[in-house]
This record gives C-alpha cells, structure tokens and sequence, in this order.
C-alpha cells in the first residue's frame, strides 16, 4: 500500500516524517549534547553507567541483557521523541549534524545497529547497501526470531531504531531491513504474526523520509499481503538498483524492482 493512500498514519510517525515541527529548530545551542558525548565515548549512559565502547564489548550476543535490560534503547538510538528511561535524553536538533558529520559517531551507530540486529537474528551484510540476512552459526537466528515474536515490546524498539538511523544519516540501511523482513514473511513465512505486521505496516514501513523510498516499500509490502511474493532475489536486486542506478527500479514500482537486470 502506498503511504500516499493510507488513511491515517500514526501520530508519532506523522511527527517523524514532518521532521518534528513542535520540537524548535534552534534555541538548544546552551543545552549540554548528552546523545552526542555518548556517542563520542565521552559519556557513560544511565543507569547501566557504560560508555558505549563499553556496551559494545560486554552486550554483543548478551541476549538476556538485551531483552531485559529497558534503559539502554535510548542512548543507542536517541530520536526526537522522550522514551521511558528519564536519564536518557531525547536527540536535540543541535546534536543531529556534529553526529551525521562524525565518522567516529556513525561508526559506533552501526555498531549498535548490527548488535541489534545480531539480537534479532540477522546481520548486515552490506553497510554500503543496507543488504542484511540471517545470522550464521554459532548464532542461532531461528530462536532468535522466536523472541521477537513473542516479546512484542521489541517492535517498539525498532520503529525507535529506523527512525534514528534516519534522522542521523543511515537511512538507507532501512529499506535493507525491511526489505529483509518482508521476504522472510513472503519466502519463509518466518517473522509473519498479525502484531508484527501491523508494527510493520503501520510503523516500520514508514520510516523512511524520503518519499519515493517510503512509497516503494510500501508498495512491495502491499504487493506481498494481498498475495504477491517477494524473494530473497527480488529484494538483492532491488537493493543493487538503488546503488547503481539511484532507485529499486526504473518507473519507482515495486515489481519491477524484483527482475533481473
């Protein structure tokens, strides 16, 4: 479904994709940017008192800690929006370029993200196209699946995720984990409860800013629910032809994408 004929989006999507308008622009320069020292490794977060070098080292592949650990989801990928953990900040709008600017801040984002995605039972293959795939062994991505399944507080944590990665200069790697996920519904009918579609469909498809990527994903995820399919081909094809020719296919389409070229 195209996110131009959806009848009502959510309202904190509709704040993400807005670029947040209630939030000033400017007025935070004597604000102190928490989200931008802890990610320089500057400061530790709250309460876990870790640098994120720190949870780097101690929390890959720590799935308990993960799953039960609620405080830490905000320092690794702060967003406009206020959270559930008090001593953690929201992302000010000061912060967002020295962060998008810094390759020492958008290594360690990635870092995070694939410690997620590692928890999620994926892993990304490709950090210039966004291509992600199950984890290998010694990780087990069929428990890990299960997990998300049934620990549906995860799905919150993810449209939290694709909305950071946007708002800090990775949103390309959004469309490579959605994508992922719709082919495993599609092809493996794995990762496919009616609440993780509906997190899908309504929340994690639309996070991506940019329109016509937004309305490619949601065409493709249109496409799969009333039947069509979506393999593991179509979606390495498509993510190619973002890369070589600037989009998933020549007439913005979600079939097409899917051919070869």
């Amino acid at each position: 479904m195209s996110a131009k004929v959806q009848k009502v989006l959510p309202r904190d999507i509709q704040a993400f994709l807005a670029n947040y308008p209630a939030v000033p622009i400017s007025g935070h320069g004597g604000q102190p940017s928490v989200n931008y020292l802890f990610y320089l490794n500057r400061l530790r977060c709250q309460p876990s008192d870790l640098t994120i070098d720190e949870v780097h080292e101690r929390w890959l592949g720590d799935y308990r800690e993960l799953e039960s650990n609620h405080g830490y989801i905000q320092w690794l990928f702060p967003i406009q929006e206020d959270g559930m953990n008090y001593e953690a900040q929201r992302l000010l709008p000061h912060e967002i370029q020295p962060m998008k600017s810094s390759e020492e801040v958008t290594g360690r984002l990635v870092k995070s993200y694939e410690m997620m995605l590692d928890f999620y039972g994926m892993r990304l293959q490709s950090s210039e196209t966004g291509l992600v795939g199950r984890s290998l062994p010694p990780r087990n991505y069929s428990s890990r699946y299960k997990n998300l399944l049934r620990a549906p507080h995860n799905n919150l944590r993810i449209s939290r995720i694709l909305k950071c990665l946007s708002e800090l200069g990775l949103e390309r790697f959004n469309a490579g984990f959605l994508l992922h996920v719709l082919n495993e519904q599609s092809e493996n009918n794995e990762l496919n409860s009616p609440l993780l579609r509906d997190s899908m469909d309504r929340w994690w498809a639309n996070c991506i800013r940019d329109d016509y990527e937004r309305d490619w994903v949601n065409r493709a995820v249109a496409k799969v629910r009333t039947g069509g399919e979506f393999t593991r081909q179509m979606y390495e094809n498509a993510l190619t032809s973002r890369q070589t020719r600037g989009g998933f296919s020549d007439d913005g389409t979600a079939g097409d994408a899917g051919s070869s070229t």
